[in-house]
């Protein structure tokens, strides 16, 4: 029987009525992306009809995942709200804090020992509240979800961006900061903005050397980084029908890379197939019995144009393998022009790793097409040219694919199995030569290629590709190998092509797995005890944000203007730091040090206004919050794109930053700023932005009638003596300027005011 049965009848209960009656409200049929979203109101059946990208709107959601480096920040806040245990279904999935250096059970070992004081945390803390916990080596928290959480017209939130790779099984999945999530495992409603609605109309069927990832990569050209914020994306058509369940949720996965609210699919055959093979049948049955609900009504996808805000349409017989970067995943380039491509941009051309897996990529359809190209490098009598990593999803997939052989298939060409985690995906990669920086190229079949993202080196190119495009480029070593045309010389000296990757959808043999991962909460957990030693330097626990004194805020020092893109990496760095995920204290050493100085395009060195002399962020940001002086962060577009880490913005929070302003957000960046009671602001005149000098100071001129849909006025004292004085935006609601006022709202949580 498959986890929380009874959650999910119950919401296929529910659908019905509540579909119908919001079908009536809109007076229009409506996309599977509606009829969930309107499933899932707090209040119950809809009485309203909500406006895409104007209302904000309280959602019940009906379950919460977490992974171990944002589940430590999310559980303490949590011990804050005064429950007894999580109002929803939770899990907690240690993935991140894995490094891969040498092997899985070497890697595995080693995390055990160094993180042994942050796991057992977590999964005392999961023990006491009623949540489930998956140990280390189960498995990346996005694959394992799918094979056992995920459900056909449900709605999940989870404290990390690529939640939304459950949209390959037709739920609402989006993630969110710690903050967000705490809300609702403390009983309280989830607010969203109503999404927007892109649809996607795939037409024609993938075959050959394409994949469901080059679905993805095409359309993050098309969007690019941002064109999907505030959206959520909707594939459908006779190409989406045609695609397994994980190739689907492979598309979702990067949606996040587009800046999607999520992404999702109209349930189908190969969902119903999915459930079945990961012992399910019981939610395939409960599915098909409310079939009709878990997809668009006819009308929508037969004439999309009048149903969403925008379309989009990919012949997929006609669709070409793609490597998208390098430094950002919109970069999409067709192999068949990657030659030129790299001779003009002058990427080295030799590729020296091919890394495949993570949580996007790690299906066992994934691997088995890899393996059979892994297979040709013997049989075609060739040698592989890169080396080569794999990281398999889950445990119940590294079980499989041991027990049908590709793992030996794999190791037979020299190939490095990783444990079952994150790894190099997220910078747990420890590199040999990495530290040299030297200038290389990578190719591999993860979500996110930013600059020090995989292996820390600025100088690493990385290139995202499919499992199968991956696989052929670490065997011909060369980034601009176009395996549909392209011939290799083996060791005979004769020209050989390899043949087209061939797979299975699912394990002909089934899933199978001897140990899952999953430790079970106690029925009662109040006398479990969590401990957090007060020497520690992995976890601390949480004093309350101080709220605001009700006056306008002056005297703020420019703290950094970063220039150009700024993510949440480059806000608060993974890789090494994510050891202090649970310190807030320890881990606000890493604020900012990725963004570029627009005064002088360096990293982490800013001027500090109180000596004239440069420094660290950090630390000319401490000696501000020493000083008692309040200061501002400037940013460009987008702001806050990539992870969901709520660290990026409580780190500033915590060094003493009150705001900050920029020309656009990324959404989750957005609200965790607004959780932690900070001021997020946007230029009303984006060119205000070349106003902003390095020794400049700010006054709010009328925070103290801040006010939703009312823009507030800011006046910029330059050290010449003379000033400019501008508007600036804020999307804030009436609750939302209530957890500006509490210091955050978590303070309001915990007071019973939320």
């Amino acid at each position: 029987m498959a986890f929380d049965i009874e959650m999910i009848r119950k919401v296929y209960d529910q659908i019905a009525e509540r579909v119908d009656k919001a079908r009536t409200l809109t007076g229009k049929p409506l996309t599977l992306s509606e009829k969930i979203l309107y499933a899932h109101l707090w209040d119950g059946t809809p009485s309203k009809e909500f406006q895409r990208g104007k209302d904000y709107v309280d959602f019940a959601p009906d379950r919460i995942a977490c992974q171990d480096a944002t589940a430590q920040m999310a559980l303490l806040q949590f011990m804050h709200a005064g429950k007894s245990k999580a109002a929803v279904p939770t899990t907690v999935h240690c993935d991140h804090l894995i490094q891969a250096k040498i092997d899985a059970k070497t890697d595995l070992k080693r995390a055990n020992e160094t993180s042994n004081e942050v796991f057992d945390f977590l999964e005392s803390v999961s023990n006491k509240y009623g949540i489930g916990f998956w140990k280390p080596g189960a498995g990346i928290i996005h694959q394992v979800v799918l094979e056992n959480y995920a459900f056909p017209g449900g709605m999940m939130i989870g404290t990390d961006s690529h939640t939304v790779n459950a949209g390959g099984l037709g739920m609402i999945a989006i993630g969110v900061g710690g903050a967000d999530a705490v809300d609702v495992m403390a009983g309280m409603p989830w607010e969203l903005k109503f999404p927007k609605l892109i649809g996607v109309k795939l037409t024609g069927k993938l075959s050959g050397w394409s994949a469901p990832k080059d679905v993805i990569l095409k359309v993050a050209g098309i969007l690019t980084v941002k064109g999907g914020t505030g959206a959520i994306i909707e594939y459908f058509g006779e190409g989406a029908e045609s695609m397994s369940c994980t190739g689907k949720g492979t598309i979702c996965n990067m949606g996040a890379e587009v800046g999607a609210t999520t992404s999702t699919f109209g349930y189908d055959a190969s969902m119903d197939r999915y459930l079945r093979s990961t012992g399910r049948a019981d939610v395939a049955d409960a599915a098909n019995a409310v079939k009709e609900y878990l997809t668009a009504d006819a009308e929508v996808y037969a004439n999309p144009e009048n149903y969403f805000d925008q379309v989009i349409e990919i012949n997929l017989s006609e669709l070409e393998p793609h490597l998208n970067g390098p430094f950002t995943p919109d970069l999409a380039t067709p192999i068949s022009e990657m030659k030129e491509a790299a001779a003009k941009n002058d990427w080295p051309i030799n590729v020296e790793v091919g890394l495949i897996g993570s949580c996007t990529n790690s299906s066992y359809e994934d691997i088995s097409r890899a393996a059979s190209l892994a297979k040709q490098v013997a049989d075609k009598k060739l040698k592989t040219k890169a080396k080569f990593t794999i990281t398999p999803g889950s445990e119940q997939v590294r079980y499989t694919i041991e027990r049908d052989g590709f793992i030996d298939t794999f190791d037979k060409i020299g190939a490095t199995v990783f444990a079952n985690a994150c790894g190099p995906c997220i910078g747990m990669w420890d590199r040999e030569g990495a530290d040299k920086q030297e200038r290389n190229t990578i190719v591999h079949s993860f979500n996110r290629n930013f600059a020090k993202r995989a292996d820390g080196n600025p100088n690493t190119l990385a290139f995202v590709g499919s499992p199968e495009l991956v696989t052929a480029i670490a065997i011909a070593g060369k980034l601009d190998f176009n395996p549909l045309k392209d011939t290799l010389i083996n060791e005979d000296g004769e020209e050989v092509m390899l043949d087209e990757p061939r797979g299975y959808e699912l394990p002909p043999e089934g899933f199978a797995v001897e140990d899952a991962g999953f430790i079970a909460p106690a029925e009662d957990g109040s006398g479990v005890e969590v401990k957090v030693s007060p020497s520690s330097e992995r976890l601390q626990l949480l004093d309350p944000f101080l709220p605001w004194n009700g006056k306008n805020i002056t005297g703020a020092k420019l703290l950094i203007k970063a220039f150009g893109k700024c993510t949440t990496d480059h806000i608060s760095m993974a890789g090494p730091w994510l050891r202090y995920r649970g310190h807030l204290d320890n881990i606000a050493n890493n604020t900012l040090i990725g963004a570029v100085n627009a005064f002088n395009q360096k990293t982490n060195f800013v001027k500090n206004q109180l000596t004239g002399e440069y420094g660290g962020v950090p630390d000319v940001q401490r000696a501000y919050k020493a000083a008692g002086i309040p200061s501002i962060v400037v940013g460009d577009h987008n702001y806050g794109e990539g992870s969901s880490r709520e660290h990026a913005a409580m780190q500033p929070r915590h060094l003493g930053v009150k705001a900050v302003l920029v020309k656009s957000f990324a959404r989750i960046h957005e609200t965790n700023l607004k959780k932690q009671g900070m001021l997020a602001l946007t230029f009303a005149n984006e060119a205000d932005y070349d106003l902003i000098k390095e020794d400049d100071t700010f006054n709010f001129i009328d925070l103290e009638s801040f006010a939703p849909e009312k823009q507030l006025t800011l006046e910029i004292v330059h050290v010449d003596g003379s000033i400019d004085t501008i508007k600036v935006n804020h999307s804030y609601n009436d609750g939302q300027i209530a957890w500006f006022k509490a210091g955050s709202a978590l303070n309001l949580i915990a007071a019973g005011n939320a």
